[in-house]
């Protein structure tokens, strides 16, 4: 019905798969990737904290920077490749400034969110009994929203996916992006699909094994689910 080209046969992709795992492409790749993420997602998770706080402490930055934010997130995060590369040049620090970018401004929004939604019953009760300042922030505010707080974590750990596939097929010598890339410009359908298997897999084993987890957790704690 397919022609091998246009769509590829399970067997073919296994092969595909099976060869670039022989031969250590693939564990370069993973390898190259999960240190540009990880990085990239560490630096947006900082930065997005720190405006979140900002924001729903100071309400000139709630007005008139919110908005700012809500609309940045909805760019996609290849528009930031022309800044990186211009910033930057063609090299690692590229693809790690567009997934923190990428990954930013949905970490800082559920930071936002989660704050301004927690029950403000909590607040009122931790300032009775003396709370305020840092103590209020730490020990009611920080841990009434993290909740929210874990599921704006998961969104941004996806668009920092996204932002690096974005990165990987433009500009790097190696990753998933780049051998995706590769399987591209040879016209090799296989080893598009893949790449395309082995993000997927990775994306849902991060999202089961960690976020899924700790999101578990934590709603188990705050007596949003049974343990």
């Amino acid at each position: 019905m397919w022609k091998a080209y246009i769509f590829p046969s399970p067997i073919a992709v296994f092969t595909t798969l099976w060869g670039l795992v022989a031969d250590g492409t693939l564990a370069i790749a993973v390898l190259a990737s999960a240190k540009r993420i990880l990085l990239g997602y560490f630096i947006s998770i900082i930065i997005g904290i720190l405006v979140g706080l900002a924001i729903v402490r100071f309400k000139y930055l709630d007005e008139n920077v919110s908005p700012l934010i809500l609309g940045l997130q909805t760019l996609p995060s290849i528009c930031w490749l022309p800044f990186s590369i211009l910033w930057y040049g063609l090299n690692e620090s590229a693809i790690i400034f567009v997934i923190a970018v990428g990954s930013t401004f949905a970490v800082s929004i559920a930071i936002e969110s989660g704050m301004k939604n927690i029950n403000p019953i909590f607040v009122r009760a931790a300032k009775t009994m003396g709370a305020k300042g840092f103590k209020l922030y730490w020990n009611v505010i920080i841990p009434a929203s993290l909740p929210s707080i874990i599921s704006g974590l998961k969104q941004g750990w996806s668009f920092a996916w996204r932002a690096l596939m974005a990165g990987e097929m433009i500009s790097a010598t190696k990753g998933l992006g780049q051998v995706l890339m590769v399987g591209r410009d040879l016209a090799d359908i296989s080893q598009v699909m893949a790449i395309m298997i082995v993000i997927v897999v990775l994306g849902v084993a991060v999202d089961k094994l960690i976020f899924g987890r700790i999101e578990i957790n934590i709603r188990q704690k705050w007596g949003l689910d049974k343990a």
